[in-house]
């Protein structure tokens, strides 16, 4: 006979209360700010421009309030250089003062704009320390959110990465100019479709991720796959991929239990995490969040690769995010679902039931079709690296091939 679980057995918290339960969100800053400072915020949110530096004090005051009512001690610039890599610069919410002691602070230039140390960056030459600048700016479109470690937690500010002459350090800048420039664009050919009312056009990104999970106790028999993140010597396994059999199984129940801590901790963080299964090979797996503006996807997506790595190690696993960690079997891709469109028009791309009458589809999927055409090279160049050219095998396109597909 079935027992129901006792009443003491702690249920897990339904996913609607964790939301977005540790962002800085847009409804967090409307509840702590006044009317007029959050209704100008919002203005260049949604439609860009310069921000007001009597806003940006307010909204480091309010910041503050709520990230040290949670137990946050220290704030943190987070950018992402020309590494691939995160990057952070942390700070303390503190000043010291002429008498000695220090006072809590954290004012709307401290928000805004960072100088990370760059005095060790390569220049090729002797280190001329002093002109060694980079500067960290605030992105106002992405929120600012909580990082939670075992002793406490960091004020997360999302932030771009740019020289003292403004040339971008990072992969953020070139990705809100080249929204920007987008946008300028896209309007203009809407307004020659006959539209007058044109909200700001965005694109929007759905990256998924798929990963492979070690037991941490094979991984530490494999020097290639701690230093390399890949099999570099060894022979392939008696079962591969064969029937691709892993792919329909069952999640395995201690895979489940990690993926839920994923999860619970990426919905805390406002990240849509909406779909978990098993991969192609074996002991691979994959995330997909649902669909949300290019740039804050972005921020997502190295938020999940963080969170995948660090939570794997609690749970025992290795999570290797590498292209291809093994031959002959599938390598890790990134596919990104990507459309562009705005709160007017809706989805720029979308063919409707009648897509040969549809002027607004055409024109905007052959502009796409025509910038893959011409600009292919640059493409592969921002995209492709030595890792991804590697992943090539088993059922995987050539990753140097760049097509456009219509169905």
């Amino acid at each position: 006979m079935l027992e129901r679980p006792s009443a003491d057995v702690n249920a897990p918290e339904p996913l609607d209360q964790l939301w977005a339960r540790d962002v800085f969100s847009l409804a967090r800053m409307k509840s702590a700010l006044p009317k007029a400072i959050f209704k100008s915020l919002q203005r260049t949110i949604t439609r860009g421009g310069k921000l007001d530096t009597s806003v940006a004090d307010v909204v480091a005051q309010a910041m503050k309030a709520w990230a040290t009512s949670r137990g946050a001690l220290y704030y943190a610039h987070v950018f992402y250089p020309l590494t691939n890599l995160t990057a952070e610069k942390h700070d303390g919410f503190i000043a010291p003062q002429s008498d000695g002691s220090v006072i809590s602070e954290f004012t709307g230039k401290l928000l805004v704009q960072g100088e990370p140390d760059g005095s060790s960056f390569p220049n090729g030459g002797i280190r001329s320390t002093f002109e060694a600048r980079g500067y960290t700016a605030w992105d106002v479109t992405s929120p600012a959110y909580l990082m939670q470690t075992p002793n406490g937690l960091t004020l997360c500010i999302p932030t771009v990465f740019v020289s003292w002459t403004g040339e971008a350090l990072d992969k953020k800048t070139p990705l809100l100019r080249s929204n920007s420039a987008m946008d300028e664009q896209a309007r203009r050919l809407l307004a020659l479709l006959g539209e007058t009312e044109i909200a700001p056009v965005n694109s929007s990104c759905g990256a998924e991720q798929e990963y492979f999970l070690v037991d941490a106790e094979f991984t530490a028999l494999r020097p290639d796959l701690q230093l390399a993140g890949r099999t570099l010597f060894g022979a392939p396994p008696a079962k591969g991929q064969q029937f691709d059999d892993h792919y329909f199984g069952a999640i395995p129940e201690r895979v489940q239990v990690f993926m839920q801590d994923v999860e619970e901790q990426l919905y805390r963080l406002g990240i849509p995490a909406k779909t978990r299964h098993n991969e192609v090979a074996p002991g691979q797996f994959e995330i997909a969040p649902f669909h949300e503006a290019a740039n804050v996807a972005t921020d997502h997506q190295q938020l999940i690769m963080t969170v995948l790595k660090s939570t794997a190690k609690k749970h025992g696993f290795t999570c290797l995010l590498h292209e291809k960690p093994f031959a002959g079997v599938n390598g890790n891709g990134k596919h990104v679902n990507w459309s562009i469109g705005n709160s007017t028009q809706g989805n720029l791309l979308d063919p409707g039931n009648t897509p040969h009458e549809n002027l607004q589809f055409l024109l905007f999927c052959g502009a796409v079709i025509r910038g893959v055409h011409r600009f292919g090279p640059l493409m592969r160049a921002a995209i492709a690296t030595a890792s991804n050219d590697h992943r090539l095998g088993a059922n995987e396109a050539p990753p140097a091939i760049i097509s456009v597909y219509l169905g």
